[in-house]
């Protein structure tokens, strides 16, 4: 396995990760969740370390199966993990305003879901679901990702990335 440093985090992680959208028995049927749990411990045995998934996927069931991983492996595992849009829209949509998608008190609340569920005390990647530009220094999340707390104990760095498609990046609050 190759690894990298994730931007200026210090995390080094795997080149490969494992998107765990299809182990929430929602979107994608048909894997137990013994054959999911086996097939987390397969990626790690062969070296991977970085497991991307969302309380959306499956409601928290995603994200239960890999606290349990973490629980049962003594590597350093990094978990990413996203905020699902309060109005559940998926992708953002232009004009809907910030405080209607992702309100301070949303980002609190769907944080502390997500650290019971993984069973951790921080999240390495805490990420919005969707994001819009036209969101950049409105409403109130802001307060929720600099407030040291529940959300993010560590000092934080935001991030941005774009894609081509309008309205369609994602946000980032990436552990340093």
């Amino acid at each position: 396995m190759n690894y990298r440093t994730l931007g200026k985090t210090g995390l080094t992680i795997s080149e490969v990760g494992y998107g765990a959208w299809g182990i929430g028995k929602s979107a994608w049927i048909g894997a137990s969740d013994a054959e999911s749990v086996k097939a987390l411990h397969r990626s790690i045995d062969l070296g991977l370390n970085f497991i991307d998934t969302a309380l959306a996927y499956g409601e928290g069931h995603s994200e239960r199966l890999v606290g349990q991983l973490t629980k049962e492996r003594s590597e350093t595992i990094y978990v990413a993990t996203k905020i699902p849009p309060k109005n559940r829209r998926w992708p953002a949509q232009f004009g809907v305003s910030v405080a209607e998608t992702f309100p301070a008190a949303h980002v609190i609340a769907c944080t502390e879901v997500s650290l019971k569920n993984l069973g951790l005390e921080t999240i390495d990647v805490q990420q919005f679901h969707v994001w819009s530009d036209e969101w950049v220094n409105q409403g109130n999340w802001l307060e929720a990702v600099q407030k040291d707390g529940v959300v993010f104990r560590p000092k934080l760095r935001e991030r941005t990335s774009q894609c081509p498609r309008p309205h369609c990046s994602t946000k980032s609050f990436i552990r340093n």
